[in-house]
């Protein structure tokens, strides 16, 4: 019914909108003595339209990094296409001896282009993959269900992929399953990563529960499938698949702080209305990765609000995928780098760190933890927290690992971009 309804609202729009924007381009540059009053109701049918049109995913749009302060051109290209995932490495046209990172983008409403500026700060220090989860309504049935069982079993395949010489950085929902494909090649004799970086992630949701973890545990697991998932329709690739819409997830991020949307949208029309080229732009950039969101599949999202969020299986012990148990204590190669923002009201302190308590095979120098000062949890990734203090120590603290992996005694000091000195953080 949700799906219905939403096509329908869609339908019902689809005429009107390219005159909302042809009329905001008419009035928007008038030079008419009204030529405020023109550009008021300019801005107002330019955030009419940006409320009701539909978003589709954004490219990367990544084709040129620096490196040694000489511009090399950037390729993105397809290293593995599977049904629900791409794998994607954004290949660098020189190849200096750089570290190989897989970056894991979370699979909980918004698509891997979220982290663009996370890729985009990493990519003049390391050999960057990402992965690229697929939206579900564009996966046909045929191609069967997708689990959280089936997202190990991706990340365990694209590790072995790309081979031991790796570091894996993870971010928000994927920290879980990063974890449990580590934990499990390790604990069946495979070669692990140089390190692990688990960033914002509910590793143990209740320690410091948030609104997301209250809401998890106040309703059963028969709410969240009654009032969150339904069909995809018969006109997309996946029709009749079980989801978990993206416009649903959407409405519920915007629920979690509506004062502050509401405001972002009032600022963006006096913006528009006043001329201010420039803010208006950085609305737009925001908006258009933030308002695109893809479908989840639905026995997906439900096992993990079953695994993660109410039965907390990976902190108490109990997680078994594919009849495996998951035992982080079976990690002993790969260090471990646990992250947290401070101010994080989506996971709250001490869930992310809380993975040092299970990796106990892990010595001290394989154990890194930071805790960034007023940081929330987008800072994590995006930012100028992130480009500023949490990139660069975290950049020093891979390539250090890095040395010592390879063997060497040391690891000189790395600088970041403005030459000032960074010691390294333990």
């Amino acid at each position: 019914m949700p799906y219905q309804l939403r096509e329908l609202h869609g339908a019902a729009w689809a005429p009107f909108l390219p005159w909302l924007r042809a009329t905001a381009s008419l009035f928007a540059p008038s030079d008419f003595p009204s030529a405020l009053p023109a550009r008021q109701f300019a801005a107002g049918c330019d955030l009419l339209v940006r409320l009701c049109q539909p978003y589709t995913k954004p490219v990367f749009g990544l084709t040129q990094t620096t490196i040694g302060g000489q511009s090399v051109a950037v390729s993105e290209t397809v290293v593995l296409d599977k049904p629900f995932c791409r794998l994607l490495h954004f290949e660098r046209a020189v190849h200096p001896m750089h570290p190989v990172v897989l970056v894991v983008a979370p699979l909980s409403g918004h698509h891997a282009t979220l982290l663009r500026e996370t890729v985009r700060t990493m990519l003049p220090d390391f050999d960057v993959y990402v992965t690229d989860w697929c939206d579900a309504r564009a996966v046909p049935l045929t191609e069967g269900p997708f689990g959280l069982d089936d997202y190990v079993a991706y990340l365990r395949e694209f590790l072995s992929l790309l081979g031991p010489d790796i570091h894996i950085v993870s971010i928000c929902q994927s920290t879980v399953p990063v974890l449990a494909a580590v934990s499990l090649m390790a604990a069946s004799g495979e070669a692990t990563p140089h390190s692990m970086t688990l960033m914002g992630g509910p590793v143990d949701a209740r320690r410091s529960p948030t609104a997301v973890n209250h809401l998890a545990v106040s309703k059963s697991l028969g709410w969240f499938e009654r009032e969150l998932i339904d069909t995809v329709p018969g006109r997309y690739p996946g029709a009749g698949r079980k989801v978990y819409p993206g416009f649903l997830q959407h409405a519920a991020f915007v629920a979690m702080n509506p004062e502050r949307h509401m405001a972002s949208h009032l600022n963006y029309y006096f913006d528009v209305s006043s001329g201010d080229a420039e803010a208006a732009e950085a609305h737009r950039r925001f908006y258009d990765e933030y308002n695109a969101v893809l479908d989840m599949a639905a026995h997906y999202y439900l096992e993990t609000v079953r695994v993660v969020f109410q039965e907390f299986r990976l902190a108490r012990g109990t997680w078994q995928v594919d009849g495996e148990p998951v035992r982080p204590q079976a990690i002993r190669d790969t260090a471990l780098i646990t992250v947290e923002g401070e101010r994080d009201d989506i996971c709250g302190p001490g869930q992310t760190h809380a993975a040092h308590d299970l990796c106990t095979g892990l010595d001290g120098p394989r154990r890194h933890q930071l805790t960034i000062r007023g940081c929330g949890h987008y800072g994590l990734f995006s930012g100028g927290v992130w480009r500023s203090e949490l990139y660069p120590r975290l950049r020093q603290l891979i390539h250090q690992l890095d040395a010592s992996a390879a063997g060497e005694q040391s690891c000189p000091l790395l600088t970041p971009r403005d030459g000032t000195a960074i010691p390294c953080a333990n």
